[in-house]
């Protein structure tokens, strides 16, 4: 019966319902025995602070059901009912499978919280739990401000001596009589996303970036830039971005938007500013934090840290040993801006990645000779369609909360799934540019191994290019491709081949990649800590879960956010309902 889309609208809710009506019987009076034959063998259960402040996933029925039943009376949903306001019950193909798909609400003692459900019909004919999500909403008591009743406005007088709205928000962001709860360290999409939510929560922050202006994270990378997700799947929280912007946002919009951005949130940026280093004090559960800004060195003493660096933090800008050789101009790609066709008529480009792709398709573009030096096989499909297909949720009828909570409700096992499954469909959508990229001598990795490119994305930061004109031009012949195995050895002016002939160029552009957020914490916070702390991004085995990302890290008082736009507005929710917990001392849990 599950095996098709036969299913009317209402006919899913009563399925929904029923098994709800059930789940709430067995979870409250019952024990793990009554609560595992809800869920298929293979079910998966995906905590998001309901059941405890972790983001943690559970396999199987058993481990799904033992985690249900053993959680503390207080952490235990109630009320749980199908959500219809957000989006009805419907059946629908996930990771390959027909399921009934319903959201949830409900509440447990630390506030409201919503869910997704997937419920499948088996062979005996009983529909059972393959997906159930639990996502903590809000903290009772600490809503978010713009949730709150507003005070009575006094009829409009105002006092027109003193200070007014700007004169006490330029104080405030000073700190010069307080210390900040958390300092956010980097204003690009994740520390702007999680200053938003905290300064929703009432929680005091600071975010400090080392460059002039917010944006100039995007701002300043390379002229051509443009994103290659679409608007729609891009929003920051509170406030999306114009629906007249272009689908695809070039990167200089983007910057400005950012800057706007921290202004319209009334979020506390200090922009030229380095953090120097900090140490944790283990007796007074705080940082001591050193920051270099334009008029001098202070020190603060925040209870926490974000790290918003970003995945890849650091450029490798290390030079490659084999070009020892070579006299010519070399930088890395992320010291790239646009192409001058004067000074350099010709170029090398080492590396097939997004960046590498991108530079080299500006200098073709503007009427220089390149050459890309490939090491490995790239991922590469068109950015249309085939690139969008895993935001295809995005933009239709479900608004973008929705679309998140689903995104949510989709266990890393079944994102896998999913990701194995779109292969076959991204192959056959780009036959054509697959085939014209071989003949021209490029490797094209087409994921035989069921590694899709948002696997590559969040298991390593790269190894893909979606296709915006520059693999048209290799295949053209117009940006030539040389396999680095078939390279002698590098000289004054470029390579000599195997074969004997010598590529010559004026500037090598190294697209070699980027140091991981670990780095970034030796770098920072010391080798103690870096160790310390493990693992940053990538999928963590025994969480199935991001590693340490979006929860506090074994370093107490120390957290990553991280991502794409989407991923920063989901779960900076989360990282900001955790620190406010724990400031607020929330007891219901000996976590916090």
């Amino acid at each position: 019966m599950s095996n098709s889309p036969n299913l009317t609208p209402t006919a899913c809710a009563q399925v929904c319902e029923a098994w709800i009506e059930e789940f709430g019987r067995a979870i409250h009076a019952g024990g793990a025995r009554d609560i595992e034959p809800m869920f298929m063998a293979d079910g998966h259960l995906r905590n998001l602070l309901v059941l405890g402040w972790q983001i943690c996933t559970y396999t199987g029925a058993t481990e799904a059901s033992q985690q249900l039943a053993g959680a503390p009376t207080a952490f235990k949903p109630r009320q749980l009912a199908v959500n219809h306001h957000l989006f009805e019950p419907h059946h629908v193909k996930r990771a390959g499978e027909w399921t009934v798909e319903c959201a949830l609400t409900g509440v447990n003692d630390t506030g409201p919280l919503e869910g997704v459900l997937r419920l499948r019909q088996e062979s005996d004919g009983v529909w059972r739990a393959w997906t159930l999500v639990l996502a903590l909403c809000a903290i009772e008591g600490s809503e978010e401000l713009h949730l709150r009743a507003s005070p009575p406005t006094q009829n409009g007088r105002r006092s027109f001596s003193g200070p007014n709205w700007k004169d006490h928000r330029d104080q405030g962001d000073r700190f010069d009589d307080r210390q900040p709860d958390v300092l956010i360290v980097g204003a690009g999409q994740a520390g702007l996303a999680v200053g938003a939510r905290l300064k929703q929560l009432g929680v005091d922050a600071l975010i400090v970036d080392q460059n002039a202006r917010v944006g100039d994270n995007w701002r300043n990378r390379y002229h051509a830039l443009v994103l290659h997700n679409q608007r729609h799947v891009n929003h920051l929280p509170y406030i999306p971005f114009p629906e007249t912007w272009p689908s695809y946002i070039p990167k200089d919009k983007l910057a400005g938007w950012f800057e706007y951005y921290a202004e319209a949130m009334e979020l506390a940026v200090w922009t030229s500013t380095r953090f120097v280093g900090g140490e944790y004090d283990e007796i007074e559960k705080i940082w001591r934090v050193t920051l270099e800004t334009t008029a001098g060195t202070r020190e603060l003493t925040p209870r926490h840290i974000i790290l918003a660096i970003g995945v890849s933090a650091i450029p490798k800008r290390e030079p490659l040993p084999e070009l020892a050789p070579y006299q010519g101009t070399a930088i890395h790609s992320a010291d790239y801006v646009a192409a001058d066709v004067d000074r350099f008529p010709s170029a090398i480009v080492i590396g097939t990645g997004t960046s590498a792709h991108d530079v080299a398709q500006d200098l073709a573009e503007n009427g220089v000779n390149v050459t890309m030096v490939q090491r490995s096989p790239t991922m590469v499909q068109n950015v249309e369609p085939t690139a969008q297909l895993p935001y295809v949720i995005y933009g239709g009828s479900l608004s973008t909360d929705a679309c998140d909570l689903i995104t949510v409700g989709t266990p890393m096992a079944l994102y896998k799934t999913s990701s194995r499954l779109s292969l076959g469909v991204a192959e056959e959508l780009d036959r054509d540019l697959i085939a014209g990229l071989r003949g021209a001598g490029f490797r094209v990795n087409t994921g035989t191994d069921g590694v899709s490119w948002q696997l590559m994305y969040i298991t390593k930061g790269g190894g893909y290019y979606f296709n915006v004109g520059c693999s048209d031009l290799i295949i053209e012949g117009k940006i030539r491709v040389v396999q680095h195995a078939d390279i002698q050895r590098f000289v004054a002016n470029g390579f000599e081949l195997t074969s004997g002939e010598l590529v010559t160029a004026d500037l090598v552009v190294t697209a070699n990649g980027y140091l991981g957020q670990s780095e970034m914490v030796g770098k920072l916070l010391g080798d103690s800590v870096r160790t310390r702390v493990g693992a940053v991004w990538g999928i963590d085995s025994d969480t199935q879960e991001l590693s340490n990302m979006w929860m506090e890290t074994p370093q107490e008082g120390l957290w990553f956010c991280a991502g794409s736009l989407a991923q920063c507005r989901i779960y900076s929710k989360y990282l900001a309902l955790q620190i406010k917990a724990k400031l607020n001392a929330v007891s219901a849990t000996p976590e916090v």
